[in-house]
């Protein structure tokens, strides 16, 4: 196996600045892997290969001055293609936005710049970032490279196959639906939605775009918990604007082996029925836990109703994105809106109304919401942790179906909604709280399955750490068969 390729970014720093590689003949070996298997899985969509080659030779240079550039130096890296970075287009996988050349870089992308990272190119998004695939008329199709009939997840679907398929040392992703969390299930990969507001979101938005979106975060897809751990500290923070005023201190975990925690267990509900196949590989972790002597309870639960829950989440997001939409778009859904039926409770009906909510009814919902938060607050006063599928089934065929409603997924032999599943994002989206996705290896069809572990608001760490003590455990990360060598 390449075992440089598949090696994690923080192993991969220690290398450089142990002189065993320079920077520069690791940049390299990523492109030629692009080169040979980019073409089938399509995941690095664009590139800036003169510059990033000019800043691994700055890169070897400083550090054969003693120059030490921080915890990444020299590590090449992507990041998600709706991230600014200056030279590159930013398109959201929108068509309209072919011609969009970002004029500066995300505060994400300057903060891993200035820890020593070499990024060299973007990877594939759906159009507007609103998917579980990751396929545009912009870059076409995204593969997962355990299967490659299947997709990778979305929105960050290209950032989740590079990582798996050995073509980047670490990835940037973004997440209001499980954007991160999903591809790193679906392509085996470790990913971190962070707590809401944590990480800077600005370069991260379409033209213009100031205001960080509602619910949506950003984080890292990596081949390890400590390079999640890593690009937490990097880039966690204020943005400038707040920066003279406070500074981000995250609790940090204090239980040295999985016996020392208490953990609850939500491994099926009924809004959004799972796989056999992903509830056991939730169970196996809970056993870890069991087995190494902490207490686990499969029944505790948050004081509040889960189908109420699910209903604050959809108003709140179809709200939050229908804010992206184009003023065209948005007016067509709001004539649509008032040509419904009194009573109508349609899916259809459900999405036009969070789509154009008032402010009242938007405020509604927030409030809503802020019960959850404090429901959540009191549930984490019990238990450290929680674990949750985080999708219902492992990676599915591609399904391009214009007509989303007409997708769907087979859970249990049983044909559901293709979005049902969103309710393992949304549960713990909606009321900003951190998850990590570790992967847990590969069912008997060869595809990875990945278990979600949930933690209080502002505590990203302990989630991290958990999925390094179970990645101890049972080594989850397996690469991509075929792009192993």
């Amino acid at each position: 196996m390449d075992e440089l390729a598949f090696a994690d970014a923080t192993t991969l720093a220690g290398r450089i600045k142990a002189r065993e590689i320079s920077s520069t003949k690791l940049l390299e070996h990523y492109i030629s892997r692009m080169e040979k298997y980019n073409p089938e899985i399509n995941a690095i969509i664009c590139t800036q290969l003169d510059k990033a080659r000019d800043r691994a030779r700055q890169a070897d240079e400083a550090l054969a001055a003693g120059e030490d550039w921080g915890p990444l130096h020299g590590v090449p890296m992507t990041v998600k293609e709706s991230f600014n970075l200056k030279g590159l287009p930013t398109t959201w996988g929108d068509p309209q936005l072919r011609d969009n050349i970002a004029d500066h870089d995300a505060v994400a992308c300057m903060r891993l710049q200035a820890a020593g990272a070499v990024i060299f190119g973007k990877t594939n998004v759906p159009i507007n970032l609103a998917d579980m695939q990751s396929f545009n008329d912009v870059y076409g199709t995204t593969n997962n490279p355990h299967d490659l009939e299947r997709g990778p997840g979305g929105s960050s679907g290209g950032a989740a196959a590079a990582i798996a398929a050995g073509l980047s040392g670490l990835e940037m992703g973004s997440d209001i639906g499980g954007s991160i969390r999903n591809p790193a299930h679906y392509c085996g990969v470790f990913g971190h939605k962070a707590t809401w507001g944590v990480l800077p979101l600005r370069g991260h938005a379409k033209p213009g775009v100031l205001t960080p979106s509602d619910i949506s975060v950003i984080g890292p897809l990596a081949r390890s918990a400590e390079d999640l751990r890593l690009v937490m500290e990097i880039v966690g923070g204020a943005d400038d604007i707040h920066l003279p005023g406070w500074k981000l201190e995250l609790p940090r975990p204090t239980q040295k082996s999985l016996g020392e925690y208490k953990i609850a267990v939500w491994a099926d509900d009924a809004c959004a029925p799972v796989d056999q196949s992903v509830i056991e590989r939730v169970l196996m972790v809970a056993k870890l836990v069991e087995d190494a002597g902490g207490e686990v309870d499969f029944t505790a639960r948050p004081e509040f109703d889960a189908t109420d829950s699910h209903l604050q989440y959809t108003n709140l997001l179809h709200s939050a994105m229908a804010a992206r939409q184009p003023d065209e778009v948005f007016e067509k859904q709001r004539l649509q809106r008032e040509s419904l039926a009194d009573g109508d409770d349609s899916a259809l009906a459900q999405v036009l109304t969070a789509s154009t909510l008032y402010y009242r009814d938007w405020h509604r919902h927030n409030e809503n919401r802020t019960h959850l938060r404090w429901a959540w607050h009191r549930f984490f006063q019990e238990f450290d942790l929680l674990l949750t599928p985080m999708c219902v089934t492992s990676a599915f065929a591609h399904d391009q179906n214009p007509n989303m409603g007409g997708r769907a997924q087979i859970v249990n032999n049983e044909r559901r909604p293709y979005f049902e599943q969103i309710f393992w994002a949304g549960l713990t989206g909606v009321s900003y709280l951190p998850s990590t996705v570790v992967p847990t290896g590969l069912d008997n069809q060869g595809l990875p399955i990945g278990v979600q572990i949930v933690g209080r608001e502002m505590g990203d760490l302990f989630t991290i750490d958990f999925a390094r003590q179970v990645d101890a455990e049972i080594g989850g990360f397996v690469p991509a068969v075929a792009y192993r060598d």
